[in-house]
């Protein structure tokens, strides 16, 4: 096996590594004055300051969420397609059977601790049972909040 040989690049010297610095400083202040004249083209937004009036696009992937109507139902079917899509097994999707013998939902569990927030689960679920929700403030100090059952109205055990 032949030893290849990479020719390293010539060193700098002092005075060009200074005026490659001034260079880069120059170019940062130039976008930093030109936000300080012209405020309107500013995109940061002032969390949480701004808690009240943020809103999320379209496309932002939130928590996992399970749709309910007015009555607390949902139209998972338990089938499991989420489950399947998920790469991370952050979904447990829990069967019984009715009176009647048929496959229903039992409990949906979603792990937020080892989800990626991928969608891919959402986009698998045949029924819309699902979405990707607006909520992002997930910061906790209880390792059991992160474990949520989805298939509960909010209020209802």
């Amino acid at each position: 096996m032949t030893k290849r040989i990479v020719p390293r690049p010539p060193e700098d010297g002092r005075l060009a590594r200074i005026a490659r610095g001034i260079r880069s400083l120059a170019k940062g202040m130039r976008v930093t004055m030109g936000y300080f004249l012209r405020p309107s083209r500013i995109v940061t937004e002032q969390y949480p300051e701004n808690r009240a009036t943020l809103k999320m696009t379209d496309r932002f992937r939130g928590n996992l969420e399970m749709v309910h109507d007015a009555n607390g139902d949902h139209d998972c079917i338990a089938c499991g397609l989420c489950e399947k899509a998920c790469p991370n097994a952050s979904i447990s999707v829990l069967c019984t059977k009715s009176l009647a013998g048929k496959k229903v939902l039992g409990k949906y569990v979603w792990r937020m601790d080892s989800c990626t927030l991928c969608g891919l689960c959402v986009e698998a679920c045949p029924t819309g049972a699902i979405r990707m929700g607006r909520e992002f403030e997930n910061a906790t100090t209880d390792k059991a909040s992160l474990e949520r059952v989805l298939n509960r109205k909010e209020g209802r055990s």
